[in-house]
């Protein structure tokens, strides 16, 4: 169980690492394109729907844990 509590916190401090990484970059390098907007721009702001990805990003990652130290002991009790 420690093997697996280890993995999964050093699973999601990378995931959100490699995450708030991506945005930093996708912010920086993005350049509006002001040609295709009509004159009358709004003054509202919508943004989209909140989603979380890291808690199936953890679900998958705790599967793919228990179905690699399943294999992992069928080979070795093969042995």
């Amino acid at each position: 169980m420690k093997k697996f509590t280890v993995f999964i916190l050093n699973f999601a401090a990378l995931f959100i690492a490699f995450q708030v990484g991506s945005g930093l970059l996708l912010t920086t390098f993005y350049t509006p394109n002001f040609t295709s907007v009509s004159n009358n721009l709004s003054q509202e702001v919508s943004f989209g729907s909140a989603s979380n990805p890291l808690l199936l990003a953890l679900l998958t990652a705790t599967v793919a844990y228990f179905l690699s130290q399943k294999k992992f002991n069928s080979i070795k009790n093969s042995n």
